[in-house]
């Protein structure tokens, strides 16, 4: 069995005012509208939230914020930290922790990228600093290195709260490799590759339009996880085409930061409150490329909100 729970992963993204000061109302609205909408497994500062780009002031108080608003009972959140260096990493997992928080996810320091032995010792400094709790590698090309299934199977028999990873850049053969060679680890796969790792044995799905579509996104995980592949795939299709269509004017301004794209899907899926605006320096979409995702969202695919 894998050292973490089987789910679906929502990221839950900040919203900014026009002089970038942190919307708590909608930012709490956000989150409860994740959690009604039957999502359990929620997270904050991943990319698309923004976590490269907060100060320690703004950590600090999301942090407490989404403490009082994830204190329902079967809820499980994250709290996710960018950073690069390890001292960096742990002091704000360590502010996390005193607010109660039990589960990271963390990446590997990106300034210059990890040998075999530095890998090692950063996983074993940041996750034994914490043996009460576990942690989620968000496993992505920024860093630098990207571990494979062989990278895992070692830190697996080292790092014994290493519990999960988070990868959206696999193939058909690198996904069947992290689940062959370290079956013990929750991996979450984007929607594109979940039904291929559901093939090999147990995962999760890291949902970038759960916020979007609540009921599809958690039809289509059921019939992966039930094991019914052939209806899973004729879905998938259907999904990945509605998509498509609905983020096409999006590509036209890319390419952009993944909270820009998020932050769309979350105002498309009812949050009309979310600004599409991103922390200095980087570009959100612009309102008029937000009309033309909403214009063709609602003539082609209204049946999928909701």
């Amino acid at each position: 069995m894998p050292r973490y729970h089987q789910g679906i992963l929502i990221s839950c993204e900040v919203p900014w005012d026009e002089r970038e000061h942190l919307m708590e109302d909608v930012f709490r609205r956000e989150v409860q509208q994740v959690l009604t909408a039957g999502f359990r497994n929620v997270y904050i500062f991943g990319t698309a939230g923004e976590g490269y780009a907060v100060d320690t002031a703004r950590f600090h108080r999301i942090v407490d914020l989404f403490a009082e608003e994830t204190r329902a009972e079967g809820v499980h959140p994250g709290v996710g930290v960018i950073g690069l260096s390890t001292a960096n990493i742990v002091e704000r997992i360590s502010y996390a922790h005193s607010r109660g928080f039990r589960f990271f996810q963390i990446s590997l320091p990106s300034w210059g990228a990890v040998n075999d032995r530095e890998m090692v010792t950063f996983f074993r400094d940041v996750c034994g600093a914490f043996p009460d709790s576990r942690f989620l590698h968000y496993n992505l090309a920024r860093t630098k290195r990207v571990l494979t299934g062989s990278d895992y199977r070692r830190l697996v028999a080292e790092i014994p709260n290493l519990a999960a990873t988070k990868n959206t850049g696999t193939t058909v053969q690198t996904t069947a490799e992290l689940m062959r060679e370290a079956p013990e680890l929750q991996h979450f796969f984007g929607e594109a590759m979940f039904p291929h790792g559901c093939l090999h044995g147990e995962c999760s799905l890291l949902s970038s339009f759960g916020p979007l579509a609540p009921a599809k996104t958690q039809e289509f995980y059921r019939l992966c996880t039930v094991g019914d592949l052939g209806q899973a795939l004729t879905f998938q299709k259907k999904y990945l085409e509605m998509t498509h269509e609905v983020l096409a004017p999006m590509f036209r301004q890319g390419p952009l930061m993944d909270g820009a794209y998020d932050k769309a899907l979350v105002r498309l899926g009812g949050l009309e409150e979310m600004p599409l605006r991103l922390l200095s320096p980087y570009e959100g979409l612009t309102e008029e490329v937000f009309a033309e995702c909403r214009a063709i969202l609602h003539e082609r695919y209204k049946d999928w909100l909701g």
